[in-house]
């Protein structure tokens, strides 16, 4: 018998800093600086019982829905898988079929109905799904092989340094705290992984050699020197261009 349906109902909803994808890290461990996520379970079904004897574990999976996400393609390009295509079941891109999310996340505190984790990499006010506990020894398989992720870890260049020059970080200085919070995660973190040419990075070679990257409403001009990049200019798409 084929199921055709299946009904989810979320369990509580997440807190988080980041309000868009910008500002959000691939997965929990590659956060640029340290963040604390909220969950808050929903009142009436006894989660606060639920939770009873979780906080002596250090980590948790937390399965949530990309609420955000409405199409899914068979056929995906990875952040760190080069120029080639993969099967999507063969990645962790967020736009699935069925858009279910899997995060292990280190759990700090646990309070009535509500938990406190470290580094999460959901959107604020994403549902939660379910909570399981981390454990070790059945779940820790260091030796096992992680297929086309093995390779182009392989053959992956270290990660770039990012730097800013003084006039493009007194304008993110500027920025309210959560631009500035989320333009800085994803440039320092897009940047130092991989500054060529790319279009899920929005990333352009200028006809001047340098190459110019959009981040929500701007664009940031950079240049690639050896294993530095610079960003050097800032574009506001209604405002003249700043730079040094």
């Amino acid at each position: 018998m084929t199921v055709r349906e299946i009904a989810l109902h979320p369990i509580g909803v997440i807190r988080t800093p980041f309000k868009t994808k910008y500002g959000a890290p691939r997965q929990p461990a590659t956060a640029v600086e340290k963040t604390v996520g909220v969950i808050s379970l929903l009142e009436g079904s006894n989660f606060d019982q639920a939770l009873d004897d979780l906080r002596d574990f250090d980590y948790i999976w937390v399965l949530f829905w990309f609420h955000k996400n409405t199409n899914w393609k068979p056929k995906v390009l990875p952040p760190n898988g080069g120029r080639k295509k993969r099967g999507l079941f063969s990645t962790r891109s967020p736009h699935r079929p069925n858009p279910v999310g899997l995060s292990l996340c280190k759990l700090l505190a646990v309070k009535g109905r509500t938990l406190r984790i470290e580094n999460p990499d959901m959107l604020d006010g994403t549902p939660v799904l379910d909570i399981k506990p981390y454990i070790p020894h059945a779940e820790s398989h260091p030796q096992a092989r992680a297929g086309w992720i093995d390779e182009a870890n392989k053959h992956s260049a270290p990660p770039f340094k990012v730097s800013f020059t003084p006039e493009v970080r007194k304008l993110l200085g500027e920025l309210e705290r959560e631009d500035h919070r989320e333009v800085m995660n994803y440039l320092t973190e897009t940047l130092a992984r991989d500054p060529h040419p790319h279009v899920y990075r929005r990333i352009k070679v200028l006809s001047d050699g340098t190459s110019v990257i959009a981040v929500k409403r701007w664009r940031f001009k950079f240049s690639i020197e050896g294993s530095l990049v610079r960003v050097f200019g800032v574009v506001h798409s209604k405002e003249k261009e700043v730079r040094s």
